[in-house]
């Protein structure tokens, strides 16, 4: 598995940098300064609590403050208390956030290619996941690509999830079934195509409004997966799931630029390489959760429909032919790289 992006010539130039700024400090005038106060940087994101994604956050804090010797520290802000994605994704462009643990599909307003990995049935297991989304492909190469364009920096890619579709209607074993029915979609153009091409009313909407609707039936149900569902308390006004698997997601460890680049060297090749290694750490607890927590959800009441290969098969070939219907918006070239990555690996 791999859970880095390929940053060896980023983490090169930082030690150089580190390196001239130790040299233009042994020049200086040899004042000692005392201690420096520590810098307080402030990580947000919209994941529950108990979630795998807050546990990396906490630990990622942790290892930050021990590795600067307390020269950082990292201030942790879960479950939207700084907003939603689109939210933070603002803040971060703009310098007024830190750091975030980010979806970037969700960012599809500020840029549409954030969502690209989004496109339908690109994987349907973890092993190809971890060749696609975690190595040097077209996937994480874009993500890196248009999040620095906006003023942030990726320093590693995490697990969401493979998406479900949760409803308080029926269940879902078949591309009729989800016909009419009012689904919570996020800010996607490939995930709100697949649906209203199968004839879903799709209504775009922010993760931390998304409770709200649930419970006020401004919606019937959504297409977030087991994990995220429950850790961020979507169960209570829905009865079916079934892990429809029509997306793998991952997520983004984020720094703002204007803020990674005002750091010391030494300090932002630090951020990189924890935020590196909690990334890995995160994707094996995330998927050691899936068995509990979709047996928890039955607990809960929900009914949790596991589709047989050929249920699956319908809907995975309902979603691979809508590719070249997202050309305008991905590119043909993109999409085409993409189809040959993923032949290559047979």
């Amino acid at each position: 598995m791999h859970a880095r992006i390929h940053r060896g010539k980023r983490l090169t130039t930082l030690t150089a940098v580190a390196a001239l700024a130790l040299t233009i400090t042994a020049c200086g005038d040899g004042g000692d300064g005392g201690d420096a106060e520590a810098q307080t940087l402030r990580l947000g994101h919209v994941f529950g609590v108990e979630s795998s994604q807050n546990a990396a956050a906490e630990v990622f804090a942790e290892r930050v403050e021990e590795r600067t010797d307390g020269e950082l520290e990292v201030s942790v802000y879960p479950a939207s208390q700084l907003g939603g994605d689109e939210a933070l994704g603002r803040d971060l462009a703009s310098g007024s956030l830190d750091l975030a643990f980010l979806n970037p599909g969700s960012l599809a307003g500020m840029d549409p290619l954030m969502d690209f990995h989004y496109l339908p049935y690109i994987v349907q297991d973890y092993d190809v996941a971890d060749e696609i989304f975690f190595g040097e492909g077209i996937i994480p190469e874009t993500l890196e690509e248009i999040l620095a364009e906006h003023g942030m920096d990726n320093l590693a890619l995490f697990e969401l999830e493979f998406r479900s579709v949760t409803n308080d209607v029926r269940p879902i074993e078949s591309l009729e079934d989800l016909r009419g029915l009012r689904l919570r979609v996020p800010g996607s153009e490939a995930i709100r195509g697949y649906f209203d091409a199968a004839g879903v009313q799709t209504q775009v909407m922010p993760m931390d409004e998304l409770i709200t609707g649930l419970e006020q039936g401004t919606v019937d149900g959504q297409d977030n997966g087991v994990l995220i569902t429950r850790d961020a308390g979507l169960t209570g006004s829905q009865s079916y799931m079934t892990p429809t698997r029509h997306v793998y997601a991952v997520g983004s460890i984020v720094a703002s630029t204007t803020i990674f680049e005002g750091l010391d060297p030494e300090q932002a090749q630090i951020l990189e390489e924890v935020a590196q290694e909690v990334a890995q750490e995160q994707i094996e607890d995330n998927r050691s959760r899936v068995e509990e927590y979709t047996e928890a959800l039955a607990e809960d009441g929900i009914e949790v429909t596991e589709l047989s290969e050929e249920q699956m098969q319908e809907f995975q070939d309902f979603g691979l032919d809508m590719w070249d219907d997202f050309a305008a918006t991905y590119g043909e070239d993109r999409i085409a790289t993409l189809r040959d990555e993923i032949e290559a690996l047979g």
